[in-house]
């Protein structure tokens, strides 16, 4: 199962995709919204959990959404 192995997907690793829509990868589709894509737009290092969908695609395979985002943490000053 694929989430065992991806459970978070940056906008890089999605290929920095610029429209909204449903697309394939290889742990299979992944539906991505507008409001998905405004978040990374302002925050393009944000890593989106990956949710899987109970309905599975026509073709088999299984179907994901976004859900929760989190930011990475800024780097620490140097506490000398």
């Amino acid at each position: 199962m694929v989430t065992k192995d991806i459970t978070k997907i940056t906008w890089q690793r999605a290929g920095l995709v610029t429209e909204p829509g449903r697309y394939m990868f290889r742990f299979g589709w992944l539906t991505v919204t507008p409001e998905d894509l405004a978040i990374w737009q302002q925050f393009p290092e944000a890593a989106f959990t990956l949710v899987e969908l109970s309905d599975i695609a026509e073709d088999g395979r299984e179907q994901f959404h976004l859900g929760a985002f989190e930011l990475p943490l800024p780097p620490r000053p140097d506490e000398h």
